[in-house]
């Protein structure tokens, strides 16, 4: 059953989100993160429906880059309209993106075979009613990268006096970068000249308000640690033609990407053979890391840095290497944490020998500033290694 439209003066509610990226490879990932990342794509839909249900909201606007490419594999576009359809109570607005443009010809040809009736493809940019008050200006790229503004029609189109909401996919002028290149370059102002009542984008994969009537989305569920902020789509509500836009974040993600950056101080004085840097170090780890209730859905990107004795950074990385099967995915990154060591330090390498004599020199070089940065970091990551390896031993 599609959404009915609104009564004259009633609010209009919809949920605006925009770059699913359904059936996104993840091809860096194991397989069994790749199954779980695609899956969690593919149940926002449901997430999506769900929201407007319970803010009775009529309408779901996909700005762009529901696919992440132009021919996804017909298990995805089908599965993805069966999911559409059994969220009946709303209607669903797909705009093409740069990943899906509107020349995408057999995806279309699909989706305007299988589609049921509550979901309709914005190819074309041309006015579209969404009921008898709200009328939708669609920006439908028709290629990757069409480098012009394509919401310019917007100012001049005839909507009578009906609300006006924008739909687009692309970069906002002024941006340095957009997520992947951008589809097209488009004006900050263009819901005040336009006169809409809210300009609904995507393209950037993170949440962000331009203005009070201009919104990024962002992706309902992340793909990378790039953002800081958490994955969520907008509910929207528009009482009219002149009144505000009222626009309320709401989460969506049922993964989460965590970047956790964890500094560690190695002062001599503190311990000899850095032994209050292991208790330190093992400690501050586990205080910086998720519960362990919400490791399996998490995502973890740890960045070390600072300076610790050999056996404090020994216990820090046999630490990292307990807890990393807890989480979902795990990556860790210790070529910021620098080394200090003594005398007794490399004692423990080697008292005499060719490994010892190794160790004194790789100390000497990574504290020689006449040798590059580069050239000092390759020598403490090699005493780091052998200090590791006599440990091992």
């Amino acid at each position: 059953m599609v959404a009915q439209p609104t009564s004259r003066g009633a609010v209009f509610r919809f949920i605006h989100s925009s770059d699913l990226h359904l059936g996104k490879p993840f091809g860096r990932f194991p397989e069994d993160v790749r199954v779980r990342l695609r899956q969690a794509r593919a149940e926002a839909l449901r997430t999506l429906a769900d929201l407007a249900r319970l803010h009775n909201a009529s309408h779901i606007l996909l700005a762009g880059d529901t696919f992440d490419q132009m021919t996804p594999a017909p298990t995805v576009i089908r599965q993805a309209l069966n999911a559409m359809a059994a969220a009946d109570t709303v209607t669903w607005v797909i705009l093409p993106g740069n990943h899906d443009h509107a020349n995408a010809t057999e995806l279309w040809r699909q989706v305007a075979r299988d589609a049921p009736e509550n979901v309709t493809v914005a190819s074309r940019p041309d006015p579209m009613a969404l009921n008898s008050e709200v009328m939708l200006l669609p920006a439908p790229p028709t290629e990757r990268h069409p480098g012009r503004d394509l919401t310019d029609w917007f100012d001049t189109a005839d909507t009578g006096d009906r609300v006006r909401i924008g739909l687009a996919h692309g970069s906002i002028r002024g941006f340095s970068t957009s997520e992947e290149g951008g589809s097209s370059i488009l004006s900050p102002d263009r819901a005040r000249d336009a006169g809409l009542a809210y300009l609904g984008l995507g393209d950037w994969h993170g949440q962000l308000k331009i203005t009070d009537t201009t919104w990024y989305s962002g992706a309902p569920e992340a793909d990378g640690f790039k953002h800081d902020h958490a994955p969520a789509a907008l509910l929207v509500e528009i009482a009219g033609p002149t009144a505000p836009a009222i626009v309320t974040p709401l989460p969506t993600a049922r993964l989460e990407w965590r970047t956790v950056r964890l500094e560690v101080t190695g002062d001599p004085a503190e311990g000899v053979g850095g032994a209050v840097d292991v208790a330190a170090g093992v400690d501050a780890l586990d205080r910086v890391l998720p519960p362990v209730v919400d490791r399996e859905n998490t995502l973890l990107s740890l960045r070390v840095t600072g300076r610790a004795h050999p056996a404090a950074r020994i216990a820090l990385e046999q630490g990292i290497m307990r807890t990393a099967p807890d989480f979902l995915w795990a990556d860790a990154d210790l070529s910021g944490l620098g080394m200090v060591h003594e005398v007794s330090d490399l004692d423990e390498i080697d008292r005499q020998g060719a490994l010892r004599a190794a160790a004194d020199a790789l100390a000497r070089d990574a504290t020689d500033e006449a040798r590059t940065p580069e050239d000092r970091a390759t020598a403490e990551a090699a005493l780091s290694y052998l200090f590791s390896y006599a440990a091992e031993q």
